[in-house]
């Protein structure tokens, strides 16, 4: 068969592990999956060698790696990124705007469409318009400058684009409720993040079309935050909002420096698999060495430090410097979820929410041909996007 190749190994699939399982992809497509005597054809075979075989890494929240950042505003910023994430076993990228002026976002999203129609590394499958519209006193590692209340006349320019796939804003804000209304309707995943809101604020925006909340435990209410800003009697927070409400979802940073091993067991047994997604929120430190870097745009983003495992700025967590393929590991190695949960919540979960579970996250026929070969340790050995080395 033209353009075939057989995977042989224990198949990655959404609730289970196939251990003598077999991938079969013609032309960028999966044709059949299945037991290794089951699945035959004229193809050349990469064999995991005792390893897994497993769908290609989701990323819906990243700012860059490799030295650069999606804000950079440059194709070369943005290969730059997508490289260095297909790496670590991600195939689909959704890069993730941080705060910043009108210019410098429309910049970012002019580059991610022109990489896009060209592909190098992970394929954008859009952009999450993450800032600028936070609470001015969530903003974590951000620029404060370059945080804004959300205006119609400026975020429907970016919807305009048809690159939006996934669009946040702290549900407190003024003009909150339109926000969220105006990317429902433009068929993105809605997301509250960097965010102060109380329950009552939650529900409003979840009935604006409010879906998701970003990275859970991190820059988002508590029930004491929100007991400092609205007074007594205490009121519940975004947290609890999700876990009461079946239709979220959520994410986690499973890096092993933003959460403490319970906390990721928690999430994992409380919100499940099918609602909570592994995300990198890497910044441009990712495979550089310990120092000092921009976060955000390079000419005017804030200042952070790594020390090789984790972004600070002072006493503060500054995103993460770590790939897809530690979160994994982390959630197999420190939580109970099993590798099949592990790899799902990287992959079909996020694929789910962001609404691309048709074309990627899992293994079956008839999906592009994003496919890894994993040792039994879970450690990225081959990346195929599409059938081919991205």
């Amino acid at each position: 068969m033209r353009g075939a190749t057989l995977f042989r190994g224990a198949v990655v699939l959404p609730s289970e592990v196939l251990e003598d399982g077999a991938v079969l992809c013609v032309n960028g497509r999966i044709e059949a999956v299945g037991r290794r005597n089951e699945v035959r054809g004229d193809a050349e075979i990469v064999d995991a060698a005792g390893g897994f075989v497993a769908p290609g890494y989701v990323d819906i929240h990243t700012h860059g790696g490799d030295g650069a950042d999606f804000m950079d505003g440059t194709a070369e910023a943005v290969r730059t990124a997508c490289r260095a994430h297909a790496r670590h076993g991600t195939t689909t990228i959704f890069p993730t705007t941080t705060t910043g002026s009108p210019a410098q976002l429309e910049a970012m999203l002019s580059t991610c469409a022109e990489v896009q129609r060209a592909r190098d590394g992970a394929r954008i499958a859009g952009v999450h318009l993450y800032g600028p519209f936070f609470a001015e006193d969530k903003v974590g590692c951000h620029s404060i400058s370059g945080r804004r209340d959300p205006d119609p006349a400026e975020y429907r320019g970016y919807f305009d684009t048809g690159l939006v796939r996934i669009a946040t804003c702290a549900a407190e804000l003024p003009g909150a409720e339109s926000y969220y209304r105006e990317a429902a309707a433009r068929g993105c995943l809605v997301t509250c993040g960097h965010s102060n809101a109380s329950w009552a604020e939650m529900a409003r925006a979840f009935e604006a079309g409010m879906r998701h909340v970003d990275h859970f435990w991190c820059a988002m209410s508590s029930i004491p935050s929100v007991s400092e800003r609205l007074g007594t009697p205490m009121q519940g927070s975004m947290a609890e909002f999700v876990l009461m409400q079946e239709e979220m979802s959520t994410e986690v940073i499973a890096d092993g420096q933003h959460l403490a091993p319970q906390l990721l067991e928690f999430a994992y047994r409380m919100i499940g698999p099918r609602r909570l997604c592994l995300v990198t929120d890497s910044s441009r430190a990712l495979d550089m060495p310990p120092g000092e870097y921009r976060f955000g745009p390079k000419e005017d983003g804030e200042i952070f430090t790594s020390d090789g495992r984790v972004g600070f700025q002072a006493d503060r967590l500054a995103s993460s410097v770590t790939g897809m393929d530690r979160m994994v590991r982390n959630m197999a190695e420190l939580t109970s979820a099993s590798v099949a949960d592990a790899v799902r919540m990287a992959s079909l979960t996020p694929a789910e929410r962001a609404g691309i579970a048709a074309e990627a996250g899992s293994l079956e026929p008839g999906k592009r041909a994003d496919v890894l070969v994993m040792s039994r340790e879970l450690e990225v050995e081959r990346v195929f996007a599409g059938g081919v080395d991205p």
